[in-house]
């Protein structure tokens, strides 16, 4: 991984989609035995001197602890910020956690330091750019890809908001440290990577449908990544150093294929909408969070199904229905430009009952009443999640296009 941001960076001049890529302000990224050991030597490097590291209870215990003796052996004024739970113990990237955040690190810290895995990364990135002082990752779980992204999700008044802040300057991921997170949160880390079947299809889809901006480059290195990652379901299974060195590269790369695009939509589509949506209600009940991978995982498998059975078993016949056409001409025109594109977009998604099976092998859910999620609420979320993002998404489509043909939410 260590050669990866600059190969990347060499990878720009052969890329043809016309966009703008970021540049990628990560400077070292190691995913290794031991790498928190040098993360001392990295800061020292840098001169920072005062270091706040941002953690909840458990974060701590797994990595924080360990860092900051680390920290302090090396004559650093490193000090700490332990997210307080909500009251169903839950550590919630929302209004209450950033204020405690910001408050506790004040002006005298000179960088940041996220030891956890999404929530943990989500909160410190917004302080960091809000403070307008760099942050290091910490992962502690390779459950999310969103450690070297540009995003932090947010709940703020109780809607998920997703707000472009900065990414780490540095990834230290350190495999003795991750291959003992709890086994849900390997297979939510899986999840997260499975997501983007329907991620990229939505993507490919909405430059069709919608002529969005659209980046060969993102779109290949999530891929990779993706097919990586299945490709070494076995090992990844068994949370021995090989594997989990093999999931958390997948995640962190996927995160990269978002921060050179500059925005989520290599990695996030209507099954994170979805995701949301539930968040959001679960949180609107007082009820206790799901893992994000967890849920987009589920919610992966339910959108393949839908996409295949209620879109492309109908394309044809949608694009020659007078009525829909008369209502969004310009969206049919352009499918029906593109057709055979859009239909081999549809074709590559995995059936879902394979996918279901990769997910089994790891001991994660594949149903939404495995999470604690109801049928109507899914219902629910199938008619008004697209609503959540400015994305046009398959779902999206069937939503505001389809609308009068028929209830697709009744067939999920």
């Amino acid at each position: 991984m260590e050669n990866f941001v600059a190969e990347i960076h060499d990878l720009f001049k052969t890329c043809s989609c016309g966009n703008h890529h970021n540049d990628i302000p990560i400077e070292t990224i190691m995913a290794e035995n031991g790498a928190l050991n040098k993360v001392a030597s990295f800061l020292a490097e840098k001169s920072f001197i005062s270091p706040k590291i941002v953690a909840d209870s458990n974060t701590m215990t797994a990595a924080g602890d360990k860092l900051t003796e680390l920290l302090n052996s090396a004559g650093l004024a490193v000090t700490s910020c332990e997210v307080t739970p909500d009251e169903n113990g839950d550590v919630v990237a929302d209004e209450k956690a950033l204020v405690q955040v910001l408050l506790e690190t004040g002006r005298n810290s000179d960088c940041m330091i996220a030891v956890g895995s999404g929530t943990i990364h989500d909160i410190t990135r917004f302080c960091s750019a809000t403070l307008n002082i760099p942050f290091i990752s910490i992962p502690t779980a390779p459950s999310v890809d969103g450690f070297t992204s540009l995003g932090a999700p947010l709940i703020v008044r109780g809607v998920k908001k997703t707000f472009q802040m900065t990414s780490p300057i540095a990834v230290f991921a350190d495999i003795d440290v991750l291959k003992k997170a709890p086994k849900e949160m390997i297979a939510a880390g899986v999840g997260d990577m499975i997501a983007k079947y329907t991620s990229l299809a939505d993507w490919k889809f909405e430059r069709y449908a919608a002529d969005v901006p659209y980046c060969e480059l993102s779109a290949e290195l999530t891929q990779l990544a993706l097919d990586e990652c299945v490709a070494n379901i076995e090992k990844i299974a068994k949370a021995e150093d090989e594997g989990i060195t093999i999931l958390i590269e997948s995640l962190i790369k996927s995160g990269i294929a978002m921060l050179v695009f500059g925005q989520s939509h290599p990695a996030s589509g209507g099954e994170h909408h979805l995701s949301h949506y539930w968040e959001m209600d679960l949180l609107k009940n007082n009820r206790p969070q799901v893992l994000h991978g967890a849920k987009v995982g589920v919610t992966t498998i339910l959108l393949s199904s839908i996409y295949k059975s209620e879109f492309l078993n109908e394309l044809d016949n949608i694009l020659e229905n007078g009525e829909i056409q008369a209502k969004h001409g310009k969206v049919l025109a352009n499918l029906r430009e593109n057709k055979d594109k859009v239909k081999e977009i549809l074709e590559a998604i995995p059936d879902p009952e394979s996918t279901k099976r990769l997910i089994e092998n790891l001991g994660g859910p594949v149903l939404p009443n495995e999470l604690g999620i109801s049928e109507s609420l899914v219902h629910d979320s199938l008619k008004h999640a697209h609503h959540l993002r400015d994305r046009y998404t398959v779902l999206k489509f069937l939503n505001v296009v389809l609308q009068t043909e028929y209830d697709f939410a009744a067939k999920a």
